[in-house]
C-alpha cells in the first residue's frame, strides 16, 4: 500500500510520517485551505525531506499553469497531484515541460462520476475523492463518498482512495477495497490544518495489527 499525507506544514509531522513508512507527504499551495503552505515552507521542508525517503508532492487546485510551473521548478518536485479542474491540456503541458508523475482527482458521488477517468490518458494516478458541494473546500472536508462504489473496480492506473479516512475505517478499506494507495488528511488531524503525530502513530499502529 502506497501512503500519502496532506497538508504538511512542519518538520515534526514529516518525521512522524518517516517513521510510519509515509511514501509521500503533500504540500498543499491552495489558498483558501487550512493547509495552505508559503513557498518559503515548502523549500524548507522539500531540503529536510531529501534526506529521508518520504518524498514531496505539490498539491495544486485550478492554479495558473506558469505559477505551477515556477513552484515545480523551484521545489524541484518529481510529483504533483491537481485536485480541481484542469483539463488534459493543462496535463500535456505540464508533462512537455517537466519530468513528472501526476495525480489527478476524480470527486466522486455516483457511480457515473468514475468515467471521468476517460479524460484522462496523460496522467500517473487518479484520486478518488469525495464530490463538495457549494461552499465546501475541493478536500480535505473529513467526508468520505460511498467506497463500494468502488469495489472491485479495474483500472488501467494505479489509485489512491481519499476522503474521510481515519482511525475506525481505516481497515475497512484495507479488507474490503483494494486501492494501490491511501490519502490521508483530516483524519489524522486535531483542528483544520493542524497535524497530530499521536493520530498518525495510532492510525498506523490499528493499521499494521493483524
Amino acid at each position: 500500500m502506497i501512503f500519502k499525507i496532506c497538508g504538511i506544514k512542519d518538520i515534526s509531522t514529516i518525521l512522524c510520517c518517516e517513521k510510519n513508512n509515509v511514501n509521500f507527504f503533500g504540500l498543499i499551495f491552495f489558498q483558501k485551505s487550512p493547509r495552505n503552505v508559503s513557498i518559503e515552507i515548502a523549500i524548507k521542508l522539500t531540503n529536510f525531506a531529501q534526506k529521508l525517503r518520504i518524498r514531496p508532492i505539490g498539491v495544486f487546485v485550478n492554479k495558473n499553469i506558469e505559477e505551477i510551473k515556477n513552484i515545480i521548478s523551484i521545489l524541484n518536485l518529481s510529483y504533483i497531484q491537481l485536485h480541481g479542474e484542469e483539463d488534459e491540456h493543462y496535463i500535456t503541458d505540464l508533462k512537455k515541460n517537466f519530468r513528472l508523475k501526476i495525480i489527478k482527482k476524480i470527486s466522486i458521488s455516483v457511480e457515473k462520476d468514475i468515467d471521468k477517468i476517460k479524460n484522462f490518458s496523460g496522467v500517473d494516478y487518479f484520486l478518488f475523492d469525495y464530490k463538495p458541494k457549494i461552499n465546501e473546500l475541493p478536500g480535505g472536508n473529513a467526508k468520505k463518498f460511498d467506497w463500494s462504489l468502488l469495489t472491485d473496480i479495474k483500472l488501467g492506473k494505479p489509485w489512491f482512495l481519499s476522503g474521510g479516512i481515519n482511525e475506525t475505517n481505516i481497515n475497512t478499506i484495507k479488507n474490503y477495497i483494494n486501492p494501490n494507495g491511501i490519502d490521508l488528511s483530516s483524519g489524522v488531524e486535531e483542528a483544520p490544518g493542524i497535524k497530530n503525530n499521536i493520530k498518525i502513530n495510532s492510525l498506523f499502529k490499528k493499521y499494521y495489527e493483524k
